[in-house]
């Protein structure tokens, strides 16, 4: 079992950045893949960036291509969400997950992932 814990959250303006962290406890980041996904007020939770167990390889979504940048500290045991040029339509809360599905294509798939964390708002004001 692992325990996730995300922060980083808050308010920024558009065109700003913010980097979000996930810190996970009980095992190694390194045994699953992480991904994060999204969910705004009366909206569906979505994907957003994963990373595999590997450690080698990243999937993101297409509005956050080019602009979110996932990636992992095995040593710290976390993994982070870069975000640059955010926009209002970011806004939601953003949620870290593991799975011990290590197929690539499964990864952007919320039911895929077994392990939640408790979210981190994000607002980006216009």
């Amino acid at each position: 079992q692992v325990q996730l814990v995300e922060s980083g959250g808050g308010l920024v303006q558009a065109g700003g950045s913010l980097r979000l962290s996930c810190a996970a406890s009980g095992r190694a980041v390194s045994t699953f893949g992480m991904g994060w996904f999204r969910q705004d007020a009366g909206k569906e939770r979505a994907f957003v960036s994963a990373i595999t167990w590997t450690g080698d390889a990243t999937d993101d979504a297409d509005s956050v291509k080019g602009r979110f940048t996932m990636s992992r500290d095995t040593a710290e045991n976390t993994v982070y969400l870069q975000m640059n040029s955010l926009k209002p339509e970011d806004t939601a809360v953003y949620y870290c997950a593991a799975t011990k599905d290590f197929y690539y294509s499964n990864l952007a798939k919320q039911q895929s992932y077994t392990y939640w964390g408790q979210g981190t708002q994000v607002t980006v004001s216009s």
